[in-house]
């Protein structure tokens, strides 16, 4: 593993039940209890081949806290099942030209979560 690639991400949850239920259901991770540690559960989406991020200007080119993105094969498909579930959906779907489209969802325990779906490649 390189120096400095994140590893690990952890999203706090008043109620963990209904965290691994959004999660799971909206995205498909998988998630399990991590044996011997009470009230935390270990999630995997699987390999990624490369990632990255970016840093901007707060309330201006980025949000005003840190926001993770999850990739995802169609935000039309997903964002009506944010509220089914329990979430919000704090930014609508917008374009960036040349790469694709994102929008920002509250979960159900209100960690912010930005989803990206990527241009369809030929």
């Amino acid at each position: 593993m390189a120096h400095g690639q994140i590893t690990h991400i952890e999203f706090p949850a008043d109620d963990p039940a209904r965290a691994r239920k959004f999660y799971s259901e909206l995205l498909g991770w998988q998630i399990a209890e991590m044996e011997g540690f009470a009230d935390y559960f270990l999630f995997s989406f699987g390999a990624i081949a490369s990632a990255g991020g970016a840093i901007g200007l707060r309330g201006k080119t980025t949000g005003t806290k840190m926001r993770v993105y999850a990739e995802v094969d169609s935000i039309d498909e997903l964002l009506p099942r944010v509220a089914e579930l329990g979430g919000t959906v704090i930014e609508k779907k917008m374009e960036i030209p040349g790469q694709g489209w994102y929008a920002v969802i509250n979960d159900t325990e209100g960690n912010e979560l930005g989803l990206y779906e990527g241009l369809p490649s030929n």
